[in-house]
C-alpha cells in the first residue's frame, strides 16, 4: 500500500492538514467550484480528522534564522524569467565596435538616462529610466545546457548532486511566505503564467513550497486562472452552485459543532473567498485603466507585468513572470524585433509603476534567463543569422528593494565573449537578493530529514562565488 503523505494548503492564516495522496493546492481551489467543503469534509472523515495548523509548522518545516536582528530593505521580488537565454549583446550589453559579425543589423545602441550608459537600440523605454535600475554585466556560470544553466541561475547551486535544491522563491516562501499575523488568501508565491518545469521549483523542501500556477493569459478578455476563474461560469453561477450544494449538504448541517466539520467549513470559505470574493479580483484587470494596459503592452508578457504589480499590492511574496520564446538559434534578429518591445514596455513600465506607487524600494525586480547567446553571429545555413547558447558571460538587470540604480557591475571584453572583470555567479546574486529580504544567507532550510542545508552555498561545496554584490546595496 502506496505511504499516505501529509499536505498542508495554505488558507487564510490556517492550513487544513490532509492525509491524501496527490492533492495541491490547485486540486483543492478547483474543488471549491464543485464544492469544496463536501470533498474535504469527505477526505475528513474517511482518512482521518486533522486539526487547523498554523501557517508557522514545527521543525522541520520551519526554516532557522540566527537570532540576531537583520534589517530587511525589501519585502518582496518580482522574478521576470526569460527562459531560453535572451542575448546580452543585444540588450543589456551592447559591442558595436565589434564589427557586423557579431552586431548585425542590431549595431546602433542607445544612451540612456544616465551618463556613460548604453542600451540596445531596441530598448528605448528602459534607457529613459536607468537610474532606477542596475546592469550586471558579468554574470557567469560556464554551463550551456538550458536545464542545468536554470538551475544555477535559479538556485545557486551546482546540478546533479545528491539534493534537488530549491530555487529562489521557494527559500524567499520559507522564511516569509507563512510568517505568524499575516492574513492573505492569495498563495505567497505565484507564477505567471506557467511553471518552467524544467526543475522542481521547491527541490527537497517539497510541496508547500512550491508556486502557485495560474496559467491562463491575463491579456484576455477574461483572465481564467486556474481553480479560481471556472471557464465558462460567471460568478453568479458558481455563488449559485455553491449555495445549491451547501443546502444539499445535510450532514455537516447536523454535524456543524464538530471541530473536523468547522475546519473544512472555514476552508470551504476561504477557498470561495479566492474564487468569487475580494482576493480573486486581484487577477481581474479590467479594473485597470486601459492607458495604463497599453503602456505594458497588450500582450501576455506585458499584462504579467501588470499582474505582478497588483498581486505584490496584495501582499504576495515573491512572482515570478515565466515567458518561453528566448531560445534564438534561427533568424534571431527578426525574432528580436519582435520580443525585444513586448520587453522593453513591460519591464520599464513595470518599474516605473512600482516606482510611482512608492513599492520600488521594497520590491526587488531581477531580469535574466539562464545564459546569454554567443556574441559571433551564425550566418551560415541553417541558421540564418542566429544566437546560440552562451554561459561564459552574460546580463542582468536589477532594481529595487535595495538595489541602487543607474550602476553597471562587471564587465565583459570586447567582444562580449568572457568576463574582463568582477565576475558574479548565480550565488552572489542570489545571496545578494535574500540579505535585502533580510534572510540569513547562511540560515538552515527546512529539510524532511532535518539535515544542515545553508539557503546560499557554502565554500565546503565547491561553488564557484566572488562575493556579495555590496556595491550596488
Amino acid at each position: 500500500m502506496a505511504r499516505k503523505r501529509e499536505v498542508y494548503v495554505p488558507l487564510a492564516e490556517t492550513n487544513v492538514a490532509l492525509n491524501c495522496e496527490g492533492f495541491s493546492r490547485r486540486k483543492l481551489l478547483q474543488s471549491g467550484a464543485i464544492g469544496f467543503g463536501g470533498l474535504l469534509l469527505g477526505q475528513q472523515l474517511c482518512l482521518g480528522a486533522a486539526s487547523p495548523k498554523r501557517a508557522s509548522k514545527p521543525e522541520p518545516d520551519k526554516p532557522e534564522e540566527e537570532t540576531t536582528e537583520r534589517v530587511a530593505k525589501a519585502k518582496a521580488v518580482i522574478q521576470i524569467w526569460l527562459s531560453g537565454g535572451p542575448t546580452h549583446t543585444d540588450t543589456f550589453d551592447p559591442k558595436p565596435e565589434a564589427g557586423s559579425d557579431y552586431t548585425g543589423p542590431l549595431n546602433k545602441p542607445i544612451e540612456t538616462n544616465v551618463k556613460g550608459i548604453r542600451i540596445g537600440e531596441l530598448l528605448p523605454e528602459l534607457a529613459k529610466i536607468a537610474d532606477k535600475y542596475s546592469i550586471i554585466r558579468s554574470m557567469t556560470h560556464g554551463d550551456n545546457g538550458h536545464e542545468t544553466a536554470a538551475y544555477m541561475v535559479q538556485t545557486g547551486r551546482q546540478p546533479g548532486g545528491r539534493l534537488v535544491y530549491p530555487a529562489v522563491g521557494a527559500v524567499v516562501t520559507a522564511f516569509k511566505g507563512f510568517q505568524e499575523g499575516q492574513e492573505n488568501l492569495i498563495p505567497p508565491y505565484v507564477v505567471l503564467t506557467q511553471p518552467q518545469g524544467r526543475f522542481s521549483e521547491a527541490g527537497f523542501m517539497g510541496i508547500k513550497y512550491k508556486p502557485f500556477a495560474t496559467g491562463g493569459d491575463p491579456n484576455a478578455m477574461r483572465f481564467e486562472v486556474e481553480g479560481i476563474i471556472a471557464p465558462g461560469m460567471s460568478d453568479e453561477q458558481q455563488r449559485d452552485r455553491r449555495d445549491r450544494l451547501n443546502r444539499a449538504d445535510s450532514l455537516s448541517h447536523v454535524l456543524k459543532d464538530s471541530p473536523p466539520i468547522a475546519a473544512a467549513k472555514d476552508a470551504e470559505k476561504s477557498a470561495y473567498d479566492l474564487i468569487i470574493g475580494d482576493a480573486g479580483k486581484v487577477f481581474d484587470l479590467s479594473t485597470e485603466k486601459e492607458a495604463l494596459r497599453l503602456r505594458y503592452g497588450r500582450n501576455t508578457f506585458g499584462q504579467s507585468c501588470l499582474c505582478a504589480r497588483r498581486l505584490i499590492e496584495k501582499g504576495v511574496k515573491y512572482v515570478t513572470v515565466n515567458q518561453f520564446v528566448w531560445d534564438t538559434h534561427k533568424d534571431h534578429f527578426p525574432a528580436m524585433r519582435r520580443l525585444l518591445p513586448n520587453l522593453d514596455k513591460g519591464v520599464a513600465t513595470l518599474i516605473s509603476d512600482l516606482a510611482d506607487r512608492g513599492l520600488l524600494e521594497s520590491t526587488i525586480v531581477w531580469v535574466c534567463g539562464e545564459f546569454g547567446r554567443t556574441p559571433k553571429v551564425a550566418w551560415e545555413s541553417p541558421w540564418n543569422g542566429g544566437r546560440h547558447h552562451f554561459g561564459a558571460v552574460f546580463s542582468c538587470l536589477v532594481a529595487g528593494g535595495g538595489f541602487q540604480g543607474g550602476q553597471i557591475v562587471g564587465e565583459s571584453d570586447a567582444r562580449g565573449e568572457s568576463v574582463k572583470n568582477r565576475p558574479v555567479y548565480p550565488g552572489d546574486l542570489i545571496g545578494s537578493i535574500y540579505e535585502l529580504l533580510g534572510i540569513d544567507p547562511n540560515a538552515n532550510l527546512p529539510h524532511p530529514m532535518n539535515e544542515v542545508v545553508k539557503a546560499t552555498p557554502t565554500p565546503e561545496e565547491g561553488v564557484k562565488l566572488a562575493g556579495r554584490l555590496k556595491e550596488i546595496m
